[in-house]
């Protein structure tokens, strides 16, 4: 298998601070890249990152406030600098289209790579399937329209030793036997057993809703936001954002393995207050409360 990693640009929200750039984050995923709401300054946190213009095939935007989206300008200009090879796909919501053109075209340059524009609209829906995933949106929470997004990978199966052995299959017949699905009377069904595919989903700024819930279900790694901690859930309700404790409740519920806590205000000094509210909140799985510049990868399938 691939890498399947997060790449982390920055974890502020809506003010950078010394240490937390506005938003930005790449998921790595099989030789393809899915940049999520990039804020100000992540070309150059790219850079910082080791993350290329080449690796980018798709730009994925929650929603059009300025930390989730004024790096755009740039990221869109890097990839004609530095001519991808390959087309790149942004999706969006619809309604807020005259921003992503603004900020596309916010200053002259060259265009040389295809970008294309499949906006989304109403609930969400399937954007795209691909023989690695398939990318779905649903809609949140938020004063404006706002989206998280999911990656699932197609459901396999998994060759169990033993049985192949037991009916004398080995070698390049195992291969073969994948790709046919049936091999001198032998069928995959019986030498394998069913294997999920992997669950990936970006969730940002959003009140609970139906929305967290469908996009977090079975998740192999959950990235959402805790803008506040739990004492500020009035806060949190009134500006559309989640705390700690609702996020981490989420991921209890939902069944998540690695649950990835970002987007914070920039009023909390001290990240491990989240994790503490996480815990106590009852998630028992694994727990990054995200820093800049950080990887983390996607937890390898449960067996």
């Amino acid at each position: 298998m691939s890498v399947r990693e997060l790449v982390v640009l920055g974890t502020a929200s809506q003010v950078p601070t010394r240490h937390r750039n506005h938003n930005g984050y790449v998921l790595l995923w099989d030789g393809e890249g899915l940049l999520f709401d990039p804020g100000e300054g992540t070309q150059r946190q790219m850079v910082r990152a080791g993350v290329a213009a080449h690796d980018l095939n798709r730009i994925c935007v929650t929603h059009f406030h300025g930390d989730h989206s004024l790096g755009l300008a740039g990221v869109i200009q890097r990839i004609n600098l530095d001519q991808v090879p390959h087309p790149v796909t942004a999706h969006y919501p619809a309604s807020g289209r005259r921003f992503f053109e603004r900020l596309r075209y916010a200053t002259a340059y060259r265009e040389t790579v295809e970008l294309a524009q499949e906006p989304v609209s109403g609930k969400g829906r399937v954007l795209a399937e691909t023989p690695s995933y398939t990318l779905e949106a649903r809609r949140l929470s938020h004063p404006v329209e706002s989206y998280g997004y999911r990656v699932v990978e197609p459901d396999g199966r998994r060759m169990l030793p033993a049985l192949l052995a037991e009916h004398g299959i080995t070698g390049p017949d195992v291969g073969r036997l994948q790709k046919d699905g049936v091999l001198g009377g032998v069928t995959l069904e019986d030498v394998s057993e069913p294997r999920r595919g992997q669950r990936f989903a970006f969730v940002m700024d959003t009140r609970l809703c139906d929305g967290v819930y469908a996009l977090a279900e079975g998740c192999d790694m959950l990235v959402i936001e805790s803008t506040f901690t739990d004492e500020d859930a009035a806060l949190a309700a009134d500006h559309g954002h989640l705390t700690a404790g609702q996020a981490a409740r989420v991921a209890a519920e939902s069944g998540v393995r690695h649950l990835v806590l970002t987007h914070f205000s920039q009023r909390y000094a001290d990240p491990e207050v989240f994790e503490r509210q996480a815990r106590a909140a009852g998630f028992d799985g694994e727990l990054t409360v995200a820093r800049d510049l950080t990887r983390v990868p996607v937890p390898k399938r449960e067996r």
